[in-house]
């Protein structure tokens, strides 16, 4: 599998929460090869399973979430479109981006504002509110009214550059470059035998609330579960012990979240392979799929390992493909016998 192509392909494919089908079936095709059986439930996750084997086996689930941020529209005055947000969307990095409107065929517009000049002293020092934004599409509107209804979905428009390092900037990464990381997990496993059936699982609807994840998990009925979500990379400005060193590793969760024996399990595979990892101390609701997958049904044994990301929900995420490589092998090493470790440990710790 060439990671870095597969990793371009899911993250130039528009899909905001509620709207993933397009990179919904990208995924399916990526994972099928790796998989005995690959499916899309109701609410459009995409859920691989590769059996084990052996009668009555455990059952792990590895979910990274497939839907990104996004913007949708709410009406439009002079062919210029007002929108909502989908998901964590902030308002002060809006200004002169481009979008790509998910009509069919899509469209293209700008986020405008006011420039500088004509804005008094006082606009200049603050940024506009999400509602005093609109997209220019060059459209008259009438046209707007009629090939872009109120309800359409828009993405920041696609973008994909390699920087220096083996670091990646596009928007989407989060949390594309995770299910990228899952489809590597899977390669490396791929002439393996397994005491487990692995699940993995392309989640929807996680920027606005996790609810995919826990339809699927409560489905899959898994034995243990990994959440795989990206972290805050660290920047020069960014505050001490918040934030994680890209180049470092994948960051281990730590806390009421995680169920401890998954998480010192992580820890140690990672001891035994020399694999880097940084530790993320997580006091409550991690922002991850964790929190709700740990409640499902009667309660399901989970850890969350996450991928340090710059600039989160914004057009130019960056990432290290050597964290991505580490996930993965990291993810591997877990796998590996769990279901003669998993056994030895605590259900309850």
């Amino acid at each position: 599998m060439n990671t870095l192509e597969c990793l371009k392909t899911l993250c130039q494919t528009g899909g905001p929460s509620g709207y993933e089908a397009p990179v919904a079936d990208l995924a399916a095709h990526l994972l099928t090869p790796w998989m005995d059986e690959v499916w899309t439930d109701r609410l459009g996750n995409v859920i691989g399973l590769r059996r084990c084997g052996r009668p009555n086996a455990k059952k792990l689930l590895l979910d990274a979430h497939l839907d990104q941020i996004g913007l949708m529209v709410t009406g439009a005055e002079g062919g210029y479109l007002r929108f909502a947000s989908i998901g964590g969307v902030d308002p002060r990095m809006l200004p002169d981006r481009e979008v790509t409107i998910l009509t069919q065929p899509p469209r293209l517009g700008v986020i405008a504002c006011l420039p500088p000049h004509v804005l008094s002293a006082e606009d200049r020092e603050k940024a506009p509110a999400l509602g005093e934004y609109y997209v220019d599409t060059g459209l008259s509107q009438e046209t707007v009214e009629r090939e872009i209804p109120v309800g359409t979905p828009m993405v920041f428009r696609e973008s994909f550059l390699e920087l220096a390092g083996g670091k990646i900037c596009s928007g989407a990464l989060d949390d594309r470059a995770c299910f990228a990381a899952l489809l590597r997990t899977v390669e490396l496993l791929n002439l393996e035998q397994l005491d487990v059936d692995l699940y993995i699982m392309g989640s929807t609807r996680e920027e606005t609330g996790g609810t995919g994840a826990m339809v699927g998990t409560c489905t899959i009925d898994p034995d243990f579960c990994v959440a795989v979500d990206v972290t805050h990379g660290a920047t020069p400005d960014s505050a001490k012990g918040r934030a994680y060193d890209l180049g470092g590793g994948p960051a281990v969760g730590i806390g009421p979240n995680m169920t401890r024996w998954m998480t010192r399990r992580m820890l140690d595979k990672a001891q035994e392979l020399d694999i880097p990892v940084q530790k993320e101390v997580m006091g409550g609701d991690t922002g991850t799929n964790a929190w709700g997958m740990q409640i499902c049904n009667e309660g399901i044994a989970t850890a969350v390992l996450s991928l340090p990301l710059r600039y989160m929900h914004t057009p130019v995420e960056v990432v290290d493909l050597a964290d991505l490589e580490q996930t993965a092998q990291l993810l591997a090493a877990f796998t590996r016998k769990l279901g003669e470790e998993g056994a030895q440990a605590s259900w309850i710790c």
